[in-house]
């Protein structure tokens, strides 16, 4: 039987989860009605408080509630070293996992020609602001390990070798095609730890 009305739109909704395909969008619907209501609820009202109150770090654009994210305002994180990421999820990893205590900036994506994302979609120009204080001594190049990911991380190494900031990238332990994210603790810290000069 295909289901339509409410029951039909909350199992498209759930569709927009990575991995969540009908089946399992179609198991979830019918736990949170039969089962647990109050849960659906507060996942409801947890969904729309984020998307309302949570926006991008002026400073480094990860994910933040406030102007400024608690990595950005601690005034014990190390000015010199900036890391650069594609997503808010790769901070979170790396803060967890590595002990570094540097600056970040997400790019939101990766450069992509085909799909139309550029130097300013990135907004790589508030990276070369970053990079122009003079600040910045080592810049860290945490990309995805896919085509794309390498094709930005060398683009951005190069802005940073107009500037005369030494570029790394980490290196080993992350196989290539795989994403950070995804990646565990131990493997993340070995890989960063063990970065090379581009």
């Amino acid at each position: 039987m295909r289901q339509t009305g409410r029951l039909a739109q909350l199992m498209q909704a759930l569709r927009v989860l990575p991995g969540v395909g009908p089946k399992s969008a179609q198991r979830m619907a019918f736990h949170l009605l039969q089962r647990d209501r109050q849960g659906a609820k507060a996942l409801a009202d947890a969904l729309i408080a984020a998307v309302e109150q949570i926006g991008h770090c002026r400073l480094c654009r990860t994910l933040t509630e406030g102007d400024v994210c608690p990595v950005c305002a601690n005034p014990n994180r190390d000015d010199a070293q900036l890391c650069i990421v594609e997503t808010p999820a790769e901070v979170f990893a790396i803060d967890q996992s590595t002990g570094f205590k540097g600056r970040f900036f997400v790019l939101n994506g990766k450069l992509s020609p085909l799909d139309g994302i550029g130097p300013d979609e990135l907004r790589l120009d508030l990276l070369e602001q970053r990079l122009q204080t003079g600040a910045v001594k080592e810049l860290i190049l945490a990309t995805n390990t896919t085509v794309e990911g390498e094709a930005t991380a060398h683009y951005i190494s190069e802005m940073a070798r107009h500037f005369g900031v030494r570029s790394t990238r980490i290196a080993y332990g992350v196989p290539f095609g795989g994403e950070i994210e995804y990646i565990d603790g131990t493997t993340l810290a070995h890989a960063f730890n063990g970065r090379r000069e581009l």
